[in-house]
């Protein structure tokens, strides 16, 4: 008895070539016509049976005739689930380690993914945390959006959310640390898109967490210059400017003060001997909480300054009301004057009071609060001058307190010889 061929080789009438079907083993069926590019049936049977032993040529590979149904398995699937039924197969059996289906969040662009994440109004990240009061503002979020649209949209360029892999944020990292930025700069740029997939992980919308098990760079901050004492009263002499920069940089250096508390100062946050510190200002989110949300009272035993804020709310063009800034503009009745001229106007006093102006470029505004910080370190207890400064914790207080004071090398070395000095033979 003759035995039936594996597969049928036929021509349609309104082709040139022979085609080939073959049959499945399993079920009797055959699978989806395959054209042989051949004329004739004899070349055509020749083709079918050389398919058979060696497999079905494809683009770069080929495919054997039992894996047909693989093939048609996947044609027979209509729908996103029979779909991720199939991908999860795959990736429970471990041939595959992630998957993207289309029209859904991890097939978005992975640029416009992190653009829209750190955007104030698109993102249900930032929509979250304000529900739940977490302290996040504007400006930080303007800030993160750019930093991933300098730094992770150019490397990531068409890549979608759900095809990052740790690989991917190893290389980034890599290729941050070839920039000649310092280390706690790279490290805010890596932050600001690896924050993003770990929420979209947290949130099911990716399969994997490519973020986990990587290591941000080391170093050592940029010094802070800060001027001693003496330097620091010799500028408060000469003639500033414009005397409402002369007040804030006074009173930046004998609080401690963020240049944002003292722009949102208004006449209701002046007290008897004390300052209210009940917000904070900048160009992006207007009045806000202070850092970490968190309001406090900081102590103005000084009342020849303390007056010198009264006359200035005084003199606001706007009129004088509780609301009123005690460091207003011409410009605008609901805004302060830029802090950028608090610190042009030191810089200049700088130069005024004998330093050359390449060493006034190296000083800046916040430079007060570690002056404040450094000089009263060891002089108050760590809880009260956190109180004062706003810091959380020792460690962020240290930061802004460990600079060197003049005199510091003379108390060292005088420790060491009423310490030591018995034990070096004369």
């Amino acid at each position: 008895m003759k035995r039936a061929l594996p597969f049928s080789v036929f021509k349609r009438a309104d082709r040139p070539c022979y085609s080939v079907k073959f049959k499945n083993e399993s079920t009797g069926e055959y699978y989806p016509a395959i054209s042989t590019r051949q004329k004739t049936e004899a070349e055509a049977m020749k083709t079918a049976f050389a398919w058979l032993r060696d497999g079905i040529p494809q683009k770069r590979t080929s495919i054997k005739v039992q894996d047909l149904s693989l093939k048609d398995t996947a044609r027979q699937i209509k729908t996103k689930e029979e779909a991720e039924i199939l991908l999860k197969e795959l990736k429970r059996l471990g041939w595959v380690k992630s998957y993207v289906l289309i029209k859904t969040i991890a097939a978005q662009d992975f640029a416009e993914f992190l653009s829209d994440f750190w955007t104030w109004e698109k993102s249900a990240y930032i929509a979250e945390k304000r529900r739940r009061n977490h302290g996040l503002h504007k400006y930080h979020c303007m800030r993160q959006k750019k930093a991933t649209e300098k730094y992770w949209a150019p490397f990531f360029k068409d890549r979608c959310l759900g095809d990052i892999t740790a690989a991917d944020i190893d290389a980034f990292i890599t290729h941050m640390g070839n920039l000649p930025l310092s280390a706690s700069s790279k490290n805010n740029v890596i932050i600001a898109g690896t924050k993003p997939l770990r929420w979209a992980f947290s949130k099911g919308k990716i399969e994997t967490d490519p973020t986990r098990g990587h290591i941000l760079f080391s170093g050592e901050q940029k010094e802070r210059n800060v001027l001693t004492p003496a330097a620091a009263a010799a500028i408060f002499r000469v003639e500033w400017e414009d005397d409402r920069a002369k007040i804030a940089n006074m009173l930046a250096a004998v609080t401690g003060m963020r240049q944002g508390e003292i722009c949102a100062l208004r006449l209701q946050d002046l007290g008897n001997d004390c300052l209210y510190v009940r917000g904070a200002w900048n160009r992006i989110d207007g009045l806000k909480l202070p850092k970490n949300n968190k309001q406090r009272t900081v102590e103005l035993p000084f009342p020849d300054l303390m007056q010198m804020l009264l006359n200035l709310a005084k003199s606001n063009p706007w009129g004088l009301t509780p609301d009123s800034y005690i460091f207003w503009t011409e410009n605008k009745r609901d805004a302060p004057m830029r802090p950028i001229g608090f610190l042009n106007d030191l810089r200049i006093a700088l130069v005024k009071s004998g330093f050359p102006e390449s060493e006034a470029k190296k000083y800046d505004f916040h430079g007060w609060r570690h002056f404040f910080t450094t000089y009263l370190m060891g002089k108050l207890e760590k809880k009260l001058l956190k109180s004062q400064t706003g810091h959380r914790t020792d460690i962020m207080l240290a930061r802004y307190g460990e600079h060197w004071k003049d005199g510091d090398r003379e108390l060292i070395q005088r420790a060491q010889t009423e310490t030591f000095g018995e034990l070096i033979p004369s």
